[in-house]
Formats: C-alpha cells, structure tokens, sequence
C-alpha cells in the first residue's frame, strides 16, 4: 500500500484492524441508518450534539430527535446526550439545545427521561463532534461518526458519515466517557438533565471483537487543559489528555504529504494556510488535487473575505489555482426555480483511493485551534475507492468505477469545467451537479 500508510502518532486511540466500516452519503441514508441502529439498540444510545433545531426529523416518518431518543427510553434503553452549551461568545447561533429554562420546561413536558449533560468549551470554540453510540460496551458495538447537524436543513445538505463496528467503535464509546464524566456544566445547577453531577461511567476495559477487514483510527481535536483523566483506551498507550489533542490536524498534514497521485477533498471550508502550503507542494510534485466545498459560503466567509487580516487564507486558495492539476468546485441541483447551489457540509478526504478520512472537522482555524472534532481514519483501498465512486457518480452523473483516480478526476476537471461554461451562458442542463469555482474570487460578492 502506497506510504499514505503513515498515521498519527499523537493522539490516544492507536490504528486498529479488523473494523468493518460503511460510509454513508447525504441526509437521508445517514440518518434513516441511524434511526435503524437507534431502533435496534437493546441497551444504550450516546449521542454528542452541537447544533440542534426542533425542526429536525428523522426520514420515512421516524419523527422528530426527542420522539426517537423517548421511545428507546420506553424500551429500557440507556440514553444519554451530550450537548454543546454556547458562551455568550458566540452571538447569533441560535440553532442550539443549550438547556434554557424554556428547552427544559420543552423536556417536562414531554416527560422526557433521557439524561442530558451540557459541555462548554472556551470562548468562541464549539464542542462540534457529532458521533453515535449504539449498545456500547456490548457484542456488535457501533459507533457513528461524521459531520451532519440534526438541523433544519440537515437533509438537504450534502453530507457524509461513517458506521464503524469492532474495535475502534470502542475508542468512540470512550471519548464519550471521558466527555461524559468531565463535561463542563456537570455541576451547574442547569448542568443535567434527568441526573446528577455523581452520574459516572466506566471507561471501556476492552476492546471490540474484530469483525470486518478495515484499519481505523479514531482521531480528535481537543483543547489543552479541557480534560484531566488520561485512562487509557483498550490496548492504547498511556495519553496525557490534559495537553489537548491534534491529531486530526496532524493526520491531514501526514496524508497529504505522502500522497502519490490524487487528493480528493470535499469540506464546509476552504484550508487554512497551514493545510494549502502542503496542498500546494503536492500540486508541485504532480498530485491531481479536486476541493468541493460550497458555492454559496456563508455570511462570515464572505465578511471574511474583504477583511484584510484574513488575506493570507484567499491568497492561499488562490495559488493553488494557478496550478492546472487543481480544481476547485460547488455542486447545484435542478429545482423547479432551474439551477440552485446545494450546501457542501462534508469533511471528508480521499487520498490515491487508499486512505478516508471522516468526521466533523472543518479545515478552518476553529476547528483545527480550538473546537472538539472527531474523524475516523480509514486505512483500506476498497472503501477509499468505492467511496471516491460513489461521490464522483453523485456529482457527475457518470460511473467512474471503470476508471482509476487520477482519470477520474480528470473526468471531473472536464465536466465541472462544462458545466461551469453552461452556467455562464445560461444553460441550465448540465450532466451531474458539480461546476468550477474561480479561486481568485471565491467569496466575492
């Protein structure tokens, strides 16, 4: 296998084989899947929250999050989540459950009998990990990780998530323990829900039985000082918790350093400057380089943008588009209205169809300084490639499965690149969805 092999030595879960992983794309397999795995649990469901709208539902009728997580409760199933809870910081976010007098009057009402405990982080960071775990601790553990917000639009976003069972899904469950029993407002008086500051758990004492073909590694974004107890996880070395953790970042940097032919990135942002110097010294060593992330970026990305302190970020994206082996892309869907941008909210990366990473980590600073991020790792060519085919079939309108990586994102080049010349003369039929952005002007307005 290709030196993308190398892995991140400086978090706490260690690289683990015998993992059967299955990525999931868009809103709607991911969470009918998760409300399946939900459904099924005979004992615990542990679910860590960032944005929230009660506005949220589950596909084919499932229902909302609070109907789902009651009716597990009704079965005798032990449910907990934990939730963000935001710092006056940061303003205007209101698509949180931050525990106000009104969320929980919402809670009593409903009689509602899962145990909630908030987490802070500091300042204007986020606890953004977005991860299920189903039955942990039991025989057929699974674990879920990716980026998708239970949102009001989380079904409409492109998104992507990973199911993870056997031995790293126990290096979810505990991350889940260690936030669970040093979560922030654990000793508020509006801290929990349905228990107490004394509601513990036990980390996990051993590690999944293999039951799949797949190396993973679980790996984090964690601020310094956040966290105290470094119990190890199963068969992991001893982790100084207290010191933070980066190994995402650290993992990103690995990666594309050792790519040999292709790097295929889908992501909500666009790299901070520290992740495009390798971008570009890749461009240079004759890596094919194809980044999808929104067409339409949000408000602070377009204030960004005419903010003279983050030049450093757009000059960046712009180098990497003087090289011809780059592309920068968006993707839009037809509607009745013709041609509309559809939402990127992945975190994803595909190098040389051998290596995946997935999760809730953003390549901008906040993720990579200061937010709580998870990201499985996946070290297994098949679902690398199959993973690759399965974007490029949904954004191309084409099968690339006959095709390698580097021909099949020159496939991709040469359609965004069409399609792109479509819109421009107003041309709404388009094969696929994905077109070329300029980067010079990305967030130009």
């Amino acid at each position: 296998m290709p030196s993308v092999c190398i892995s991140s030595a400086s978090g706490a879960y260690p690289m683990r084989s015998g993992n059967r992983v299955r990525p999931l794309v868009d809103g709607p397999p991911i969470f009918r899947r998760i409300g399946e795995a939900v459904e099924a649990a005979r004992h615990s469901v542990w679910v860590t929250v960032a944005f929230y709208s009660h506005a949220f539902r589950f596909p084919d009728g499932q229902g909302a999050l609070f109907d789902v997580l009651d009716r597990a409760v009704a079965r005798g199933v032990d449910v907990r989540l934990l939730i963000w809870r935001p710092n006056p910081e940061n303003f205007g976010l209101n698509a949180t459950f931050s525990g106000t007098t009104a969320d929980r009057d919402l809670l009593g009402k409903r009689g509602s009998r899962f145990r909630i405990r908030w987490d802070r982080v500091p300042g204007r960071h986020c606890q953004h990990q977005k991860t299920w775990m189903i039955d942990a601790g039991r025989p057929g553990e699974t674990a879920f990780v990716g980026g998708a917000n239970l949102g009001a639009h989380a079904l409409e976003r492109h998104d992507v998530y990973v199911e993870v069972a056997g031995p790293s899904a126990t290096d979810v469950h505990h991350n889940f323990v260690q936030r669970w029993n040093e979560a922030s407002e654990r000793n508020e008086e509006d801290g929990n829900w349905a228990c107490d500051a004394a509601d513990r758990l036990a980390f996990p004492s051993r590690a999944s039985e293999p039951c799949g073909s797949s190396t993973v590694q679980i790996q984090r974004m964690l601020q310094a000082g956040r966290y105290t107890d470094g119990h190890p996880a199963p068969g992991g070395q001893p982790f100084e918790v207290a010191r933070g953790e980066h190994s995402i970042l650290d993992q990103y940097e690995r990666a594309i350093d050792s790519a040999q032919r292709t790097i295929y990135l889908e992501n909500q942002a666009i790299p901070i400057p520290q992740i495009a110097d390798r971008l570009a010294r890749a461009l240079e060593r004759g890596v094919d380089i194809v980044l999808l992330v929104p067409a339409e970026p949000e408000p602070h990305v377009i204030a960004a943008r005419h903010d003279p302190a983050e030049r450093a970020l757009f000059d960046s994206l712009a180098a990497l588009g003087r090289h011809p082996n780059f592309l920068l892309a968006g993707i839009a869907e037809q509607s009745p209205q013709g041609r509309r941008p559809k939402y990127v909210h992945t975190k994803t990366m595909v190098v040389d169809d051998a290596w995946t990473t997935i999760g809730s980590c953003n390549l901008h600073r906040f993720s990579l300084s200061g937010h709580s991020e998870m990201n499985a790792s996946i070290w297994d060519a098949s679902v690398g490639r199959e993973l690759r085919c399965t974007l490029l079939t949904k954004h191309l309108a084409t099968n690339t499965a006959e095709l390698d990586d580097r021909a099949a994102l020159d496939a991709y080049r040469q359609i965004a690149c069409a399609n792109r010349r479509r819109m421009e003369c107003g041309d709404a039929d388009w094969q696929g969805q994905a077109f070329a952005l300029d980067p010079d002007r990305y967030a130009l307005t």
